[in-house]
């Protein structure tokens, strides 16, 4: 995958080079019947071609009350980290909804990642977004998990129903769990930063063992199977199955600010590394 601070790079007028960070998102299609609309690809498809310079303050939506009993998460009148300059982020959105199917997504993933052709825009960062259910809160997932996939998908098939057939499973000698390598602790405070002060953003240590788990281990596997070397700079967001259109726009907002955080996280670490390689040039 692209490293931050060395993406894509356009002319720009007198010749310049513009540097643009590429970020893949994804949304699910629908999958349970008293939930006929995936708030996931709602908010996919409502997303900006670029990510929008920093807004003001954000202090909600109009008319959006979260509901009773919401747990109210809470941002410093002085944030910890203040918005920083970033170079051009563009939003690569799938143009439809993930079939919500073990055999679609294992097929999928590797031409998400556009790795083999030169005419596509090399990935930097990828964002997979997922219903989790009817809460209030918003959750990034730490790992992911390869096995103990109980579920059956859309299309009445079980994850060992494909590892029975004839083609091997292509991750079956990584590890059970596999880690975003993104510093996690670090986004989760920028993206509360940038977000309104009664979201409830969370670290997340379980994906749910279901297609919003497997995708995320698909695109972390193939990864690590094609380079192991290379950061994973993945992440899985878990939205709230509400799907209002209130609820859908601040999805949309919450979705900019989390890619806004781990944007500048990934700047911040290559400038420190910057930083420490011209140390070791002067000292050496």
């Amino acid at each position: 995958m692209g490293s931050v601070g060395t993406g894509t790079r356009n002319k720009v007028s007198g010749g310049e080079e513009e540097e643009t960070i590429n970020v893949l998102i994804t949304g699910f299609a629908p999958f349970r019947t008293n939930f006929p609309i995936n708030p996931s690809w709602e908010i996919a498809k409502s997303l900006p071609e670029y990510l929008p310079p920093p807004p003001t303050p954000f202090r909600g939506i109009p008319g959006h009350v979260p509901p009773p009993g919401t747990a109210i998460g809470t941002i410093p009148p002085n944030p910890t980290n203040p918005p920083i300059p970033l170079p051009k982020v563009r939003l690569l959105v799938h143009p439809s909804p993930i079939h919500v199917g073990y055999r679609a997504v294992r097929n999928l993933v590797p031409s998400l990642w556009h790795l083999d052709s030169p005419s596509t825009p090399k990935i930097d960062l990828a964002v997979h977004i997922g219903m989790a259910g009817p809460r209030g809160f918003y959750s990034i997932e730490r790992r992911a998990h390869k096995s103990n996939y109980t579920m059956g998908d859309v299309d009445n098939n079980l994850l060992s129903d494909l590892d029975d057939e004839s083609a091997p499973h292509p991750w079956q000698d990584l590890p059970e769990e596999l880690l975003s390598d993104l510093d996690m602790e670090d986004v989760l405070q920028r993206w509360r930063d940038h977000s309104p002060p009664y979201s409830d953003l969370r670290i997340s240590e379980d994906a749910g063992h279901y297609l919003c788990d497997f995708i995320y281990y698909s695109s972390l596997a193939h990864l690590v199977k094609n380079n192991p070397h290379e950061r994973k700079r993945v992440v899985f967001l878990h939205v709230p199955s509400e799907a209002s259109p209130a609820w859908v726009k601040v999805g949309r907002e919450l979705c900019l600010s989390l890619v806004r955080g781990m944007v500048e996280s990934e700047v911040v670490r290559r400038e420190r590394g910057l930083k420490v390689e011209d140390h070791q040039e002067e000292v050496g």
